[in-house]
C-alpha cells in the first residue's frame, strides 16, 4: 500500500470507528416536524425574517417588507410557511398582520435539533 493510500485507508478508518454518540431518540411525529421545520428553514430569506423577528417583539407586515429587498407579497407567502411550520405567529390588527416569532415552535426546532 503506498503512503498515500495507507494514510486515506486510516482516515477513512477513523472517521467510521464507533462514536459514544447516543441514538437518535425521535419519534415518527418529530422526524416529521424535523423535516417540515428544515423545509421552511431552507431559504435565506427565511432565515433572515426569522433573524429579525427574534430581534423585535412584534412586527407588521410592512415593516419587514421595508428591511429586506423583496416585495411585499414575497414576504407574505415566506411567513406562510414559517406560520405553518410552527415558527411564526401571527396577530391580525386592523388591515394588516403582526407577526412574532413563536416561542414554542422554536423551542421544539431546539429541542428535536438537540435530539440528533
Amino acid at each position: 500500500m503506498t503512503d498515500t493510500a495507507a494514510m486515506s485507508h486510516a482516515s477513512t478508518s477513523a472517521c467510521c470507528e464507533s462514536t459514544s454518540v447516543q441514538p437518535l431518540a425521535l419519534s415518527r411525529d418529530d422526524e416529521e416536524k424535523l423535516a417540515t421545520l428544515a423545509k421552511a428553514l431552507g431559504h435565506p430569506m427565511r432565515v433572515r425574517i426569522l433573524r429579525l423577528l427574534a430581534e423585535s417583539n412584534s412586527c407588521v407586515t410592512g415593516d419587514l417588507v421595508s428591511q429586506l429587498p423583496i416585495a411585499q407579497s414575497t414576504v407574505s407567502e415566506h411567513l406562510r410557511i414559517l406560520r405553518e411550520a410552527g415558527l411564526v405567529q401571527g396577530e391580525i390588527e386592523g388591515p394588516r398582520t403582526s407577526y412574532c416569532l413563536s416561542q414554542d415552535g422554536v423551542a421544539r426546532l431546539k429541542a428535536i435539533v438537540a435530539a440528533l
